[in-house]
């Protein structure tokens, strides 16, 4: 029996989709909801699972072609043989995982681990992009345990080791690393940053041109839009972020432990960045001609840096959350945002957004604003500092804050309030709400 693939409807107000990469060719098996093909559309990226288990007999759309929805794109034979013979994750061998998810991707450095080798066809190019990425909660389980996480096998897109794969490799008895001592500094510190676009000049060459990808054409046309359309000003605030350090220092083990995940900086950004919402209503409205739109739900978009571009997951009606509540949220979006299982509606309907440009070590950033919103909220680097106190100088963990607002309708001073409002928040943060 033979089943079509066609091109899914990512969201109401999608139309098309491009194939970014097949993730199995002409001849192989593959298991239903297996992963088949990648796409990317002008809201999201996304892996497409397979509707069935067979044999792929035909692939109708190459990489690299935009597909109307629900166009035919592939062929399935599904008769029964195939079907016996499709993989089935749940009882594959672990050493064929790492070959199976990345087709087209073979990791940037050998793993020691047993493993299938990587088709013939496998592109080094996007070896660099995809193979790389390892997440900070994966990071530090990994820096924890004393362990290289390039010699994890990783299950996910294009390689990537999973929060479940290092703690399985941890749990199978590896030697964990010699205690550390503690530290009540932030852990912002060497972050896994975004693998950066790799150049193969031609022989002879001064110059070589690559076409942007859907999702870096539409951030161009998004961010030149938002220049064109709002009157950006920006102002910058000192916070002293020594309570919320101490504070996540003291319940991240906790949290670990109760809620299964990390405790991070940004549930707390979130958290003040709402009480000030619910202040000042006008930094979570839109322009519509010349009326004010005042949205009563505070959906909060958090931008995640990836390797190849920025998404922006919103945490809707983030004011209703806890910081537990949030904190699970946005660790799943940001985790998912990464291994582009993102949908469609996970990424629009935001009414403010926070970016953190300083995880990187940068004193902090002038971001655009992301329309139709009237702000966004930039969070810089936090470092130790000599400050005076009470005529003394003492040593605290401070950071700057920044706000690029629409001065449309958003004026300096309604602005400066609202910063300040947020910097009340953090430096005095209510620790029953832990």
């Amino acid at each position: 029996m033979r089943v079509d693939v066609v091109m899914p409807q990512m969201g109401e107000s999608i139309a098309e989709g491009t194939i970014t990469r097949w993730m199995k060719q002409v001849g192989e098996t593959v298991g239903r909801d297996e992963p088949l093909f990648e796409i990317s559309t002008d809201k999201v990226d996304a892996e497409i699972p397979s509707p069935a288990a067979g044999k792929l007999v035909e692939i109708k759309n190459a990489a690299g072609e935009t597909v109307p929805v629900n166009q035919v794109v592939a062929v399935l034979e599904t008769d029964a043989s195939a079907a016996a013979s499709a993989p089935k994750p749940e009882s594959k061998p672990p050493e064929t995982k790492p070959a199976e998810a990345q087709p087209a991707a073979a990791p940037p450095a050998p793993k020691p681990a047993p493993a299938a080798p990587a088709p013939a066809a496998a592109v080094a190019s996007e070896a660099s992009s995809e193979g790389s990425f390892v997440s900070p909660v994966v990071r530090k389980i990994a820096a924890e345990h004393g362990i290289d996480p390039s010699s994890v096998p990783g299950t996910g897109a294009g390689g990537r080791v999973s929060k479940k794969d290092i703690l399985d490799f941890v749990a199978q008895g590896k030697p964990p690393a010699a205690a550390a001592t503690p530290s009540t500094a932030p852990a912002r510190v060497a972050p896994a940053a975004p693998a950066a676009p790799q150049v193969t000049f031609a022989s002879g060459a001064r110059t070589e041109r690559q076409a942007m990808t859907p999702m870096r054409k539409k951030i161009a046309e998004h961010m030149v839009e938002s220049r064109r359309t709002s009157a950006h000003v920006h102002s910058v605030f000192e916070v002293d972020m020594s309570r919320v350090v101490a504070l996540r220092t003291k319940y991240k083990s906790l949290y670990e432990e109760r809620h299964g995940t990390k405790l991070t900086l940004t549930p707390f950004f979130v958290k003040a960045a709402c009480d000030a919402l619910r202040a000042f209503p006008i930094l979570n409205s839109s322009v519509e001609g010349n009326e004010i739109v005042y949205r009563k739900d505070l959906n909060v978009g958090v931008a995640v840096a990836l390797d190849w571009g920025l998404i922006v997951p919103v945490v809707r009606n983030a004011d209703q959350l806890s910081i537990a509540g949030l904190t699970m949220k946005i660790n799943d979006l940001a985790e998912r945002a990464r291994t582009k299982k993102l949908l469609p509606d996970e990424v629009q309907g935001g009414t403010f957004t926070i970016t953190n440009p300083g995880i990187f070590g940068g004193l902090f950033g002038l971001p655009i604003i992301n329309q139709p919103q009237v702000a966004i909220l930039g969070i810089g680097g936090i470092e130790k500092r000599p400050v005076v106190i009470d005529d003394a100088i003492a040593i605290r963990d401070r950071m700057y804050m920044s706000m690029s607002y629409d001065h449309r309708v958003v004026d300096g001073a309604v602005a400066d309030q609202f910063l300040a409002f947020v910097k009340k928040v953090l430096q005095e943060f209510d620790e029953s709400l832990l």
